[in-house]
């Protein structure tokens, strides 16, 4: 071979790897292109998740000061019917017992004056 026909071939070779590289060099900065890009949105996401979690805090504290003021309202209702009825249980009670006394009371005086016409009533004890 000759050396004109080599140098022919080796600047051929050349060129063809010069456009090697330059096919490498785009596809590199396209992958720098692409990676920044996936960074992006992945600080985007970021955000979009950190503010996500902002609300659901906020809503959070929100639903705890509702559920504890409705507890709150809730036992001092429960409180209230609570003494509410220990007072009717009470007066009801004092009822019972004053019925109660006048029952007995009632029995005794019939006794005494049952026993009083021994002879007319007859009181069997067993």
């Amino acid at each position: 071979m000759e050396q004109g026909h080599l140098e022919i071939l080796l600047e051929d070779i050349r060129g063809k790897f010069d456009l090697v590289l330059e096919g490498h060099e785009t596809l590199r900065q396209q992958i720098e292109k692409v990676g920044q890009g996936s960074e992006e949105r992945d600080e985007h996401l970021l955000f979009l998740i950190q503010t996500l979690n902002t609300k659901i805090d906020g809503v959070d504290t929100r639903l705890d000061t509702k559920i504890d003021g409705l507890d709150a309202r809730l036992n001092a209702k429960i409180d209230g019917l609570d003494a509410r009825l220990d007072a009717k249980i009470d007066k009801l009670e004092e009822n019972l017992t004053t019925k109660i006394d006048g029952i007995a009371r009632d029995l005794a005086e019939h006794r005494l004056d049952t026993e009083a016409h021994g002879p007319v009533y007859g009181v069997k004890e067993r």
